[in-house]
Protein backbone atom coordinates (compact mmCIF):
# COMPACT_ATOMS: atom_id res chain seq x y z
CA UNK A 1 0.00 0.00 0.00
CA UNK A 2 1.61 3.28 -1.12
CA UNK A 3 0.70 6.80 -0.03
CA UNK A 4 1.25 8.99 2.97
CA UNK A 5 2.02 7.47 6.37
CA UNK A 6 0.80 9.73 9.16
CA UNK A 7 1.38 9.03 12.83
CA UNK A 8 -0.37 10.81 15.71
CA UNK A 9 0.51 11.11 19.38
CA UNK A 10 -2.97 11.57 20.80
CA UNK A 11 -2.15 13.77 23.80
CA UNK A 12 -4.22 15.94 26.13
CA UNK A 13 -7.20 13.78 27.09
CA UNK A 14 -6.62 14.26 30.81
CA UNK A 15 -6.02 18.02 30.54
CA UNK A 16 -9.14 18.38 28.40
CA UNK A 17 -11.16 16.59 31.07
CA UNK A 18 -9.78 18.75 33.89
CA UNK A 19 -10.68 21.92 31.98
CA UNK A 20 -14.20 20.53 31.64
CA UNK A 21 -14.33 19.75 35.35
CA UNK A 22 -14.63 16.03 34.55
CA UNK A 23 -12.66 12.94 35.60
CA UNK A 24 -9.72 11.96 33.38
CA UNK A 25 -11.50 8.95 31.90
CA UNK A 26 -14.10 11.24 30.34
CA UNK A 27 -11.29 12.77 28.30
CA UNK A 28 -10.32 9.35 26.98
CA UNK A 29 -13.97 8.67 26.16
CA UNK A 30 -14.27 11.98 24.28
CA UNK A 31 -11.07 11.15 22.42
CA UNK A 32 -12.74 8.15 20.79
CA UNK A 33 -14.84 10.52 18.69
CA UNK A 34 -11.64 12.16 17.48
CA UNK A 35 -10.28 8.76 16.46
CA UNK A 36 -13.48 8.04 14.59
CA UNK A 37 -13.43 11.35 12.69
CA UNK A 38 -9.72 11.20 11.84
CA UNK A 39 -10.01 7.63 10.57
CA UNK A 40 -12.97 8.61 8.41
CA UNK A 41 -11.16 11.62 6.96
CA UNK A 42 -7.69 10.18 6.42
CA UNK A 43 -8.17 8.53 2.98
CA UNK A 44 -9.56 11.77 1.55
CA UNK A 45 -6.31 13.48 2.61
CA UNK A 46 -4.11 10.95 0.81
CA UNK A 47 -3.27 9.05 3.99
CA UNK A 48 -3.08 5.31 3.43
CA UNK A 49 -1.28 4.36 6.66
CA UNK A 50 -2.31 5.88 9.99
CA UNK A 51 -0.52 4.94 13.22
CA UNK A 52 -2.13 6.10 16.46
CA UNK A 53 -0.25 6.11 19.76
CA UNK A 54 -2.99 4.69 21.95
CA UNK A 55 -1.07 3.35 24.97
CA UNK A 56 2.64 3.57 25.61
CA UNK A 57 4.66 1.07 27.61
CA UNK A 58 5.13 3.82 30.20
CA UNK A 59 1.37 4.28 30.60
CA UNK A 60 1.30 1.22 32.89
CA UNK A 61 2.53 3.66 35.56
CA UNK A 62 -0.87 5.34 35.61
CA UNK A 63 -3.51 4.45 38.22
CA UNK A 64 -4.96 0.97 37.72
CA UNK A 65 -8.48 2.35 37.41
CA UNK A 66 -7.49 4.63 34.53
CA UNK A 67 -5.61 1.82 32.77
CA UNK A 68 -8.65 -0.40 33.14
CA UNK A 69 -10.87 2.26 31.56
CA UNK A 70 -8.47 2.61 28.65
CA UNK A 71 -8.59 -1.08 27.85
CA UNK A 72 -12.36 -1.10 28.25
CA UNK A 73 -12.48 1.70 25.67
CA UNK A 74 -10.23 -0.31 23.36
CA UNK A 75 -12.52 -3.31 23.63
CA UNK A 76 -15.59 -1.20 22.97
CA UNK A 77 -13.95 0.57 20.03
CA UNK A 78 -13.10 -2.74 18.40
CA UNK A 79 -16.64 -3.99 18.91
CA UNK A 80 -18.65 -0.88 18.02
CA UNK A 81 -16.57 0.39 15.12
CA UNK A 82 -16.03 -2.94 13.40
CA UNK A 83 -18.87 -2.71 10.88
CA UNK A 84 -17.98 0.81 9.77
CA UNK A 85 -14.28 0.01 9.52
CA UNK A 86 -14.98 -3.05 7.38
CA UNK A 87 -17.42 -1.15 5.16
CA UNK A 88 -14.84 1.59 4.59
CA UNK A 89 -11.99 -0.75 3.68
CA UNK A 90 -9.95 -0.10 6.82
CA UNK A 91 -7.41 -2.72 7.82
CA UNK A 92 -6.56 -2.69 11.53
CA UNK A 93 -3.34 -4.05 12.99
CA UNK A 94 -1.61 -3.81 16.36
CA UNK A 95 1.97 -2.72 16.98
CA UNK A 96 3.54 -3.24 20.39
CA UNK A 97 3.70 -5.94 23.04
CA UNK A 98 0.91 -8.47 23.35
CA UNK A 99 1.87 -10.37 26.49
CA UNK A 100 0.72 -7.70 28.96
CA UNK A 101 -2.62 -6.79 27.35
CA UNK A 102 -5.78 -7.81 29.23
CA UNK A 103 -7.31 -10.94 27.74
CA UNK A 104 -10.67 -9.49 26.69
CA UNK A 105 -9.10 -6.42 25.09
CA UNK A 106 -6.58 -8.55 23.22
CA UNK A 107 -9.30 -10.92 22.01
CA UNK A 108 -11.37 -8.00 20.68
CA UNK A 109 -8.33 -6.51 18.97
CA UNK A 110 -7.35 -9.84 17.40
CA UNK A 111 -10.93 -10.40 16.19
CA UNK A 112 -10.99 -6.98 14.50
CA UNK A 113 -7.55 -7.59 13.02
CA UNK A 114 -8.69 -10.87 11.45
CA UNK A 115 -11.98 -9.46 10.17
CA UNK A 116 -10.36 -6.39 8.61
CA UNK A 117 -7.36 -8.13 7.04
CA UNK A 118 -8.56 -7.54 3.46
CA UNK A 119 -9.02 -3.77 3.85
CA UNK A 120 -7.04 -1.76 1.31
CA UNK A 121 -8.25 1.84 1.66
CA UNK A 122 -6.52 2.63 4.96
CA UNK A 123 -4.11 0.71 7.17
CA UNK A 124 -4.92 1.72 10.75
CA UNK A 125 -2.15 0.72 13.16
CA UNK A 126 -2.93 0.92 16.86
CA UNK A 127 0.24 1.31 18.95
CA UNK A 128 -0.70 -0.30 22.26
CA UNK A 129 1.80 -1.17 24.99
CA UNK A 130 4.30 0.32 22.57
CA UNK A 131 7.82 1.67 23.14
CA UNK A 132 10.11 2.33 20.18
CA UNK A 133 13.36 1.54 21.95
CA UNK A 134 12.01 -1.79 23.13
CA UNK A 135 10.72 -2.60 19.65
CA UNK A 136 14.12 -1.85 18.09
CA UNK A 137 15.84 -4.05 20.67
CA UNK A 138 13.38 -6.87 20.04
CA UNK A 139 13.98 -6.70 16.27
CA UNK A 140 17.74 -6.81 16.87
CA UNK A 141 17.33 -9.86 19.10
CA UNK A 142 15.37 -11.68 16.39
CA UNK A 143 18.17 -11.06 13.90
CA UNK A 144 20.77 -12.17 16.45
CA UNK A 145 18.79 -15.37 17.05
CA UNK A 146 18.87 -16.07 13.31
CA UNK A 147 22.66 -15.65 13.31
CA UNK A 148 22.96 -17.99 16.30
CA UNK A 149 20.76 -20.53 14.51
CA UNK A 150 22.91 -20.32 11.37
CA UNK A 151 20.12 -19.01 9.14
CA UNK A 152 21.67 -15.56 8.71
CA UNK A 153 25.26 -14.39 8.42
CA UNK A 154 26.43 -11.50 10.63
CA UNK A 155 27.20 -9.36 7.59
CA UNK A 156 23.57 -9.73 6.53
CA UNK A 157 22.45 -7.65 9.52
CA UNK A 158 22.16 -4.45 7.56
CA UNK A 159 20.10 -1.32 7.99
CA UNK A 160 17.57 -2.73 5.52
CA UNK A 161 17.38 -6.06 7.37
CA UNK A 162 16.79 -4.36 10.71
CA UNK A 163 14.18 -2.06 9.21
CA UNK A 164 12.28 -5.00 7.75
CA UNK A 165 12.43 -6.89 11.05
CA UNK A 166 11.15 -3.82 12.87
CA UNK A 167 8.47 -2.56 10.48
CA UNK A 168 7.38 -5.66 8.55
CA UNK A 169 7.45 -3.58 5.38
CA UNK A 170 5.27 -0.69 6.62
CA UNK A 171 6.58 2.50 4.97
CA UNK A 172 8.39 5.21 6.95
CA UNK A 173 6.39 7.97 8.61
CA UNK A 174 5.94 11.04 6.42
CA UNK A 175 4.06 13.22 8.90
CA UNK A 176 4.02 12.96 12.68
CA UNK A 177 1.47 15.03 14.59
CA UNK A 178 1.35 15.58 18.34
CA UNK A 179 -1.60 17.28 19.99
CA UNK A 180 -1.87 19.28 23.24
CA UNK A 181 1.23 21.43 22.77
CA UNK A 182 3.97 19.06 23.91
CA UNK A 183 6.99 18.90 21.58
CA UNK A 184 8.66 15.54 22.06
CA UNK A 185 8.40 12.05 20.54
CA UNK A 186 7.93 10.13 23.80
CA UNK A 187 9.54 6.94 22.47
CA UNK A 188 7.16 6.73 19.49
CA UNK A 189 8.30 5.33 16.13
CA UNK A 190 11.88 6.54 16.59
CA UNK A 191 13.20 4.51 13.64
CA UNK A 192 10.21 4.98 11.36
CA UNK A 193 10.03 8.73 11.99
CA UNK A 194 13.72 9.41 11.34
CA UNK A 195 12.88 11.74 8.44
CA UNK A 196 9.28 12.55 9.31
CA UNK A 197 7.97 16.08 9.22
CA UNK A 198 6.81 17.04 12.72
CA UNK A 199 3.74 19.14 13.38
CA UNK A 200 2.80 20.14 16.94
CA UNK A 201 -0.61 21.61 17.70
CA UNK A 202 -1.94 23.06 20.97
CA UNK A 203 -5.32 21.43 20.34
CA UNK A 204 -6.20 18.76 22.88
CA UNK A 205 -6.92 15.39 21.33
CA UNK A 206 -10.68 15.33 22.18
CA UNK A 207 -11.06 18.55 20.15
CA UNK A 208 -8.96 17.34 17.21
CA UNK A 209 -10.93 16.61 14.02
CA UNK A 210 -10.26 15.86 10.37
CA UNK A 211 -10.08 19.60 9.66
CA UNK A 212 -7.14 19.82 12.08
CA UNK A 213 -5.55 16.85 10.36
CA UNK A 214 -6.09 18.54 6.99
CA UNK A 215 -4.26 21.61 8.34
CA UNK A 216 -1.35 19.40 9.43
CA UNK A 217 -1.23 17.74 6.01
CA UNK A 218 -1.26 21.18 4.34
CA UNK A 219 1.67 22.22 6.54
CA UNK A 220 3.49 19.01 5.59
CA UNK A 221 2.96 19.75 1.90
CA UNK A 222 4.59 23.16 2.33
CA UNK A 223 7.75 21.65 3.78
CA UNK A 224 10.95 20.90 1.85
CA UNK A 225 12.19 17.37 2.54
CA UNK A 226 15.91 16.90 1.84
CA UNK A 227 16.68 13.49 3.41
CA UNK A 228 20.31 14.53 3.58
CA UNK A 229 20.30 15.28 -0.15
CA UNK A 230 18.73 17.78 -2.52
CA UNK A 231 15.43 19.58 -2.18
CA UNK A 232 12.32 17.40 -2.27
CA UNK A 233 8.86 18.94 -2.00
CA UNK A 234 7.03 17.01 0.72
CA UNK A 235 3.85 16.44 -1.23
CA UNK A 236 5.82 14.93 -4.10
CA UNK A 237 8.12 12.66 -2.06
CA UNK A 238 7.83 8.97 -2.81
CA UNK A 239 8.93 5.99 -0.78
CA UNK A 240 11.52 5.08 -3.43
CA UNK A 241 13.10 8.52 -3.15
CA UNK A 242 13.35 8.15 0.61
CA UNK A 243 15.17 4.87 0.27
CA UNK A 244 17.57 6.22 -2.34
CA UNK A 245 18.53 9.43 -0.59
CA UNK A 246 18.25 8.60 3.11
Amino acid sequence: MSGMHTAIIMDGNGRWARRQGKPRWRGHLAGVESVRDVVRGSPELGITTLTLYAFSSDNWKRPAAEVGRLFWLLREYCRREQDELLANGVRVTHVGRRDRLPGKALAALDHLTRRSATGTRLHLRLAIDYGAQEMIAAAARRLADEVAAGTRRPEEITRAALELALTDGVPPVDLLVRTAGEQRLSDFLLWEAAYAELVFTPTYWPDFRRTDLANAVAEYQRRERRFGGLRVVAGQAQTGQRAAVG
